[in-house]
């Protein structure tokens, strides 16, 4: 088995099922994919990123994705990391992006909107349809806290009095629960 497009955004789909198992099945089939095609491609990915000879970082994904189209610089602190994004067909209107350090390590690996933070309402937060930047600039004051597992982050905002937890995989929306009581 090849490693490209397809079997990316399933070993990205596998990692989101941990949190809206309903999406990732109803996309499995609008993806002609079976969950056994869903599990061998996380192995496959899971296989490359131990193994000793294969492409690492952002290698791995330039194999796996072709060059990316977009390339750039951002500041982070008093360091420069080079921007690199793709897109994906499954999610069309978002890029997969990867920030890649002075000395080529990937910082990090996650969705963006390309043309920049979108204007949301609570209505608007619908699975896969917005990005952790997104929610950030809708909601003042909302606070980015570590998810519970590699490459999951958590969003927690105030909205009409109450205070609300947005999870997201690969910084794509996945659900929305009550955040548990505590200071905000």
């Amino acid at each position: 088995m090849g490693f490209g497009v397809r079997e990316f955004e399933l070993a990205l789909l596998h990692r989101m099922r941990d949190v809206n198992a309903e999406k990732v099945e109803e996309t499995l089939g609008l993806l002609g994919a079976s969950r056994a095609e869903l599990r061998e491609a996380h192995a496959h990915w899971t296989r490359l990123a131990h193994a000793p000879r294969a492409p690492k970082g952002a290698a791995a994904l330039r194999r796996a994705l072709g060059p990316p189209p977009h390339r750039g610089r951002r500041p982070a602190g008093s360091l420069t990391c080079d921007v690199l994004r793709w897109p994906l067909p499954t999610w069309p209107g978002l890029a997969y992006e990867a920030l890649v350090g002075p000395g080529g390590e990937l910082w990090n690996q996650w969705f963006v909107r390309p043309s920049g933070a979108a204007a949301l309402t609570f209505a608007d937060l619908v699975p896969w349809a917005c990005v952790v930047g997104d929610v950030g600039a809708s909601f003042p004051g909302a606070v980015q806290i570590d998810g519970p597992a590699p490459h999951h982050w958590t969003v927690d905002f105030r909205h009409d009095g109450e205070t609300h937890r947005a999870r997201f995989v690969y910084g794509l929306f996945q659900r929305l629960e009550r955040a548990p009581s505590g200071p905000f």
